[in-house]
């Protein structure tokens, strides 16, 4: 059996195709939301978050003989996770990542290696910061000193827990955008521009994660735009297109 990491809808995708190729296949999700949204494809599916002792186990109890990371570029925790629990068990592992959206030419485009260095960044930048960062990102702008006089504004999945999450750090509601994306350049421009944002912080998630209207929005508003770049992890062999996985697969099983 194949184990499926996977926290994003291409990893989903993924795991459906591997099933319809005729492969036996576990999908390793996070949440509720993830389970439903994998057993719409009629997947097996695993719910519940995994630590290394709890990855190495459900391994060894399902006799899984490889391990197909497909969380989230920025899950840089989730992947650790992944490659010792797999070198403990002694199985293969492979990193399917989607590819990431070229960076325009743009005289206001910044990167920062972190969440961290980005906070800093853009308060520099602006008064007013649009978030389009993921949830648990959002503590360390608000704990930022150099933000504490600035507007955040954030942007996330309207998941009841989320959302709370948002209150506990002092967003008020006018703050909170909760929707599901990824969303078009004109919305993303309309946003933009309804909230009076100065500058957009975003994550590098690829096209499938809408990245590539947030720089075509913020571009056209001259906005300042900070991308924080993608963890820097050793995964060994990688696949960036279901074709790779597929070839991998055929080789080694």
């Amino acid at each position: 059996m194949i184990l499926v990491l996977a926290g994003t809808q291409d990893g989903r995708e993924l795991a459906a195709l591997l099933e319809r190729a005729g492969f036996s296949v576990l999908v390793s999700v996070v949440s509720g939301y993830g389970r439903d949204l994998a057993q719409q494809t009629g997947l097996f599916v695993h719910t519940g978050p995994l630590d290394r002792d709890g990855l190495y186990n459900l391994i060894r109890t399902r006799a899984i003989k490889l391990v197909v990371d497909a969380s989230h570029p920025y899950a840089a925790g989730a992947s650790e996770n992944a490659i010792a629990a797999c070198q403990r068990a002694g199985v293969p592992y492979l990193r399917y990542e989607r590819p990431g959206t070229p960076l325009p030419r743009y005289e206001r485009l910044y990167v920062a290696d972190n969440a961290a260095a980005a906070a800093r960044m853009a308060a520099q930048l602006g008064r007013t910061i649009f978030l389009t960062v993921g949830s648990r990102a959002l503590a360390l702008f608000k704990q930022e000193p150099l933000l504490r006089s600035h507007r955040l504004v954030a942007r996330v999945l309207p998941d009841p827990t989320v959302m709370a999450e948002c209150l506990q750090l002092g967003f008020s509601p006018r703050d909170i955008i909760a929707m599901q994306g990824p969303f078009s350049h004109e919305l993303n421009v309309a946003m933009f521009r309804d909230c009076g944002a100065e500058v957009v912080v975003t994550k590098n998630s690829g096209a499938i994660g809408g990245t590539d209207t947030k720089f075509s929005a913020a571009m056209e508003l001259g906005l300042s735009l900070v991308v924080i770049d993608r963890p820097r992890i050793d995964y060994g062999r990688k696949a960036s297109s279901p074709a790779e996985v597929l070839d991998y697969l055929r080789e080694e099983l």
